[in-house]
This record gives structure tokens, sequence and C-alpha cells, in this order.
């Protein structure tokens, strides 16, 4: 496999997920997506000190660097946080006795955000000449 055929995919990646957590995020504050208190789970709504459109403002700014942190290109470290970010969300839908097909979702598009930090930490960038480098070793994957 070559890294040029990497770049497309790469893009993909970074301009869906960083985008995608971007608006997410701004959503909180319009709520235009979605009622995103209802996607509290009660179990943390109980436990949190302030309300859960207070929570949910919160959690749209942290989105919001995420998703612009991938956007401006700290792809490795955007698409870990919102790997692990998204990973904690379906747990929060699980909890909730509802929303599955929600927490599959969002448990695919953690994968995705894995996927683009792996591909950048194998040296797939926007920088067409970055060599690709097998995981583990320093050499190149040619096809």
């Amino acid at each position: 496999m070559k890294t040029d055929r990497l770049i497309a995919p790469w893009w993909a990646l970074r301009v869906g997920l960083g985008a995608a957590a971007f608006l997410a995020g701004l959503d909180k504050y319009f709520n235009i997506l979605a009622d995103w208190t209802a996607y509290v789970s009660p179990l943390a709504a109980h436990v949190l000190p302030f309300s859960a459109a207070t929570f949910m403002h919160i959690v749209g700014v942290i989105e919001m660097a995420v998703g612009l942190a991938i956007l401006a290109g700290l792809t490795q470290l955007g698409g870990y946080v919102a790997d692990a970010w998204l990973l904690g969300i379906a747990v929060n839908l699980v909890t909730t006795g509802h929303y599955f097909d929600v927490a599959v979702r969002d448990v695919e598009m953690a994968i995705a955000a894995f996927t683009l930090a792996r591909l950048t930490e194998a040296g797939v960038t926007a920088d067409e000449k970055a060599p690709a480098v097998a995981y583990g070793s320093a050499r190149r994957v040619t096809a």
C-alpha cells in the first residue's frame, strides 16, 4: 500500500470527524440537531454538581476544541482524544437504558477517530511526501 492511496481517506476522516465534533459541540448551545440533555444518563445527572444543560455546555466547549484540533492538523492527538471521548459518550448512552443505536454509532465514530490517529502516526498526512511506516518498525510500506 502506498502513502498516496491513504491521503484521501485520511482527509475524509480529518474533515468529517473534525467538522462533526465542532458542529456537535456548537449545537450544545442551540439544540438544533438534538435536545442534548436527553442524552445525559440519569446516573450522571444524579452525580453532577450542576444542571444537565450546564454539563452539555461544558461538553460543547470540549467537543469544539477537539474538532478544531483535528481540523487544524493535530490529527494524532485529536484522534486519540476523540476516540476516548466517543467511547465515554457510548458508555453514558448505554447507562440511560435507551439510545443504543446512537451508542453503536458513537463506537463506530470512535473507531474512525482511532484510525485517523493511527494513520497520522504511520506518517499519512496532508504532506504527500510523508513516508508510510509499518507499525512497530522503520520499514517503508509499499505495494
